[in-house]
């Protein structure tokens, strides 16, 4: 029989987080010895853990009070699961428009670090097909939905995420330099979606375009994924598959709220 999770809980762990569950609408400032009764832990755990948690950003010090209270990191983690949801929940009809406009597997992700992960997906009846990739974490450079969201970040952020002036790759197509990436996402914020041309998987083509939401900055992507022999770039532009896509990223957004003519402001 398989042992409960309750038995490989890390105490201390367990403890932090129930510092942070400890914070309410009516009780928004603690202090240690608030907490220490609260907890029945030692002023001076209560105090370590404060500490910790204040260092990685998800507790913060009122100097006026010396109390301590939710910080910025907290709002960023729940703000991620709220997007996260809200943006799946709402793809999911525009993904199947979309494939049955294009014929394609269609595919939704967003960026985390230098990764993607693939959110949701929905794939076409076609026998030649590319498979799903849901819950998927792959390169962002080796993806169209990866480098139309890298598009949109500041060269500080791209040097920061690609340090090495070289690239690991997932098959001789892809990026191999951070300076060939610099400039394959100039060309794509210049045209607004990107492509993928088998750096990901041999004989897999991708293109995909940004999902802005109501901050206007890009939160996710959409995209489809098809054999190369049938994504060709002819069908892309003259087969409306561009234009397709393009349409689809703009319903998204819109639907989280990004107003596209303040967008052009």
């Amino acid at each position: 029989m398989k042992r409960e999770k309750v038995n490989y809980t890390i105490q201390s762990v367990s403890h932090a987080l129930d510092i942070l569950e400890s914070f309410t609408k009516t009780d928004d400032e603690l202090g240690v010895t608030e907490l220490s009764n609260r907890l029945g832990l030692h002023k001076n755990n209560v105090f370590r853990l404060l500490a910790t948690l204040e260092y990685r950003g998800y507790i913060e010090q009122n100097k006026a009070t010396e109390n301590y209270r939710l910080g910025p990191k907290t709002l960023q983690i729940g703000s991620i699961f709220i997007e996260q949801r809200e943006c799946r929940r709402q793809a999911r009809p525009i993904l199947e428009s979309l494939m049955s406009a294009s014929g394609e597997t269609t595919v939704v992700a967003v960026l985390r670090g230098d990764k993607v992960i693939y959110m949701d997906s929905v794939e076409t009846n076609r026998t030649v097909r590319a498979v799903s990739r849901i819950g998927s974490m792959l390169p962002a450079h080796c993806t169209a939905v990866g480098k139309v969201q890298l598009a949109s970040l500041s060269s500080t952020d791209i040097e920061r995420l690609y340090p090495e002036a070289s690239l690991p790759g997932l098959t001789d197509k892809s990026i191999k330099t951070r300076d060939a990436l610099i400039a394959e996402l100039k060309k794509t914020a210049e045209r607004e979606y990107a492509l993928e041309n088998e750096e990901c998987d041999p004989e897999v083509r991708g293109i995909a375009v940004p999902v802005k939401d109501f901050s206007k900055n890009v939160i996710a992507a959409v995209g489809i994924v098809a054999p190369s022999s049938r994504l060709s770039d002819e069908r892309l532009e003259k087969g409306g598959v561009i234009s397709l896509l393009l349409g689809s990223g703009q319903e998204l957004s819109a639907k989280l709220g990004f107003d596209a003519k303040a967008g052009r402001k």
